[in-house]
């Protein structure tokens, strides 16, 4: 780990060796994670023979149900340290992921453990993300929370755009597996991260308006989805955010039906045409904090909100060979440094309107309703492109999504 991330510095101050231990353990986890990207479905097809619908089963389902596994456990990690249940989800997808490697390895991997890993690794990954948020929220100065998700997006940018590429390279001379190796190994160094972190963190304390020993009762799960909705400054970029990001998700394959078998476009320009455009997600995070400083937050919130989604109608026009490659690299690129300024912006404001104590159920609920509604509009916008074409299907999301943009006029805040 470089000791700039070490330090917390990058392009700006410090933001202390803490969160520099921090940032060092998501680029870590993150690297590895999109080293690993769509490693499940590419082990299903080669290893198990599996064909389309298993596919899409595997990925719907494990988005789906992980999601739900997690409900609980949000109500449930909001009155304990944070830490130590970063550190755990951690070990726990470290753990399931080297399930995989070992199972191919002794002949046994079956699409059934795939399935399971996928919905522990999903439900893990929203429980993780909940409780960093809290951990960040009391980590940095409320004035450091868009600098410190301003280098996080910058990150996730960089490990967007280098990830594939050398995942599939490694697939290409390792195996099948490798990249889920790779991936398990990054959870344990994560892992390792956090806990270097040191220091000593308060406990939470009781729920309000309870006495004894914590208890999980039924309404408990649905605190973050009413504080969602009876908050004016967070409602509406739940729903628009929840919208973008779900109907943008289910295009992703449609486009690469139309990509790959109907215009004939090879594998590595289709990768090319989504790692080029991530170098707008870094030139996007860097410039959030100083377009912030100059024309303040909801005014960069509502423009780069509205940007972010007047580009994905333009790729139901790509056509063949180069010009069309082109195209998808200059809409693409648009669409993520659109989305490089807005992520932070939205991620500082979410924290910046959500109470030290409703941190983790509230981010739990929105995470939990994003993966839902993910995985209900790839089945909706498949059936789709089965009735009118790629195309068309892609063309009706980006005109869809082309209207969220009047969820985000709302001003209203509420006290953190």
């Amino acid at each position: 780990m470089s000791g700039v991330l070490m330090s917390g510095v990058a392009g700006g101050r410090s933001l202390g060796r803490p969160f520099g231990w921090l940032w060092a353990a998501y680029a870590v986890s993150t690297f590895g994670t999109r080293l690993a990207f769509d490693a499940f479905p590419l082990i299903a097809v080669v290893v198990l023979d599996a064909g389309p619908a298993q596919v899409a089963a595997l990925a719907a389902a494990g988005l789906a149900v992980g999601a739900v596994v997690a409900v609980p456990l949000g109500p449930w990690v909001e009155f304990r340290r944070k830490r130590p249940v970063m550190v755990a989800t951690d070990l726990v997808r470290c753990a399931v992921l080297l399930s995989v490697p070992v199972a191919y390895a002794t002949g046994r991997l079956g699409f059934a453990q795939l399935l399971v890993v996928s919905v522990v690794v999903a439900a893990a990954d929203i429980t993780f993300r909940a409780a960093a948020g809290s951990f960040l929220k009391a980590l940095v100065r409320p004035g450091d929370l868009l600098t410190a998700n301003g280098r996080f997006e910058a990150t996730a940018w960089t490990a967007t755009m280098l990830g594939p590429p050398v995942g599939g390279a490694a697939i290409g001379i390792f195996g099948p597996v490798v990249t889920v190796t790779v991936d398990a190994v990054s959870h344990l160094l994560s892992a390792l991260g956090i806990r270097a972190i040191g220091g000593g963190e308060p406990h939470p304390g009781p729920r309000p308006h309870r006495t004894g020993a914590p208890r999980l009762r039924a309404g408990d799960l649905l605190d973050g989805w009413r504080y969602l909705l009876t908050v004016p400054g967070l409602r509406p970029l739940f729903f628009n955010t929840v919208l973008v990001n779900g109907l943008i998700m289910a295009t992703a394959p449609l486009l690469a039906v139309l990509m790959l078998a109907d215009l004939g476009f090879a594998p590595w320009q289709y990768g090319l045409a989504f790692a080029v455009p991530c170098v707008g997600g870094l030139i996007g995070s860097r410039l959030a904090q100083p377009l912030v400083a100059r024309f303040g937050e909801h005014r960069v919130l509502v423009t780069s909100g509205v940007l972010r989604v007047c580009w994905p109608v333009g790729l139901a026009f790509v056509g063949p060979g180069t010009a069309g490659l082109v195209l998808v690299m200059v809409v693409e690129f648009g669409l993520i440094t659109s989305m490089g300024v807005f992520n932070p912006v939205f991620a500082t404001r979410r924290l910046e309107l959500t109470p030290p104590d409703r941190v983790v159920r509230t981010l739990s609920a929105w995470s939990v309703s994003g993966k839902l509604t993910t995985a209900a509009l790839t089945a909706v916008w498949g059936l789709l492109a089965g009735l009118t074409g790629p195309r068309t299907a892609i063309a009706v999301a980006g005109v869809i999504v082309l209207a969220t943009p009047l969820l985000l006029f709302r001003h209203d805040r509420a006290p953190a």
